[in-house]
């Protein structure tokens, strides 16, 4: 009794539909994917830390795609995209979704500053969480800065010291502290 009440019910359907076309017509358009150009990326891609930020590039491809709190994303003529996986597939953010420091990123982001190497694609998706609640980043930044204060300072110790042997020299040794060039009488 169902099945005769459903195929009745979808006949009368198709009957009216039929009858009046314009009335029982709806278009609907829905895009999966976005077009984005094709980026080449040969294998699971190495990173790079853009200091400051906890945000990832790729380096070596015609195109920046960036990595950040677990997501891949990807500036393309003026809109940022967004995926889960490096290759895709991007789907489209919205302006007011796009992280703050993604649009505020250095134009030299790729400078890598020294002790920021390349990072194995594996080891930032087995560590990015850790690093990120450690502050791994901010910590190994401040010990490199407290290692360059500590060179800069060895360095103008060291300048200081040969100035002032330079200066002894001038000065026959004596360094020309008291001595008014005169000798015992």
């Amino acid at each position: 009794m169902k099945r005769v009440m459903f195929a009745a019910t979808i006949a009368a359907m198709m009957i009216l539909f039929l009858a009046d076309p314009g009335k029982g017509y709806t278009e609907v358009n829905v895009t999966v994917g976005v077009n984005l150009p094709p980026v080449v990326i040969p294998g699971p891609p190495e990173v790079v830390f853009i200091p400051g930020t906890y945000v990832y590039y790729i380096p070596d491809i015609n195109a920046d795609i960036f990595f950040y709190h677990g997501w891949w994303y990807r500036p393309y003529e003026g809109r940022w995209y967004r995926a889960r996986i490096y290759n895709g597939p991007w789907g489209f953010v919205a302006p007011g979704r796009v992280p703050h420091v993604m649009l505020t990123l250095s134009p030299d982001f790729r400078h890598v500053s020294p002790g920021h190497g390349r990072i194995p694609y594996g080891q930032l998706k087995k560590s990015w969480r850790t690093w990120e609640r450690e502050r791994y980043w901010d910590k190994r930044e401040e010990k490199e800065f407290r290692r360059e204060e500590k060179e800069h300072y060895k360095e103008e110790k060291r300048e200081h010291k040969e100035r002032h042997k330079e200066e002894r020299k001038e000065h026959g040794g004596h360094g020309g502290h008291g001595d008014n060039g005169g000798g015992h009488n």
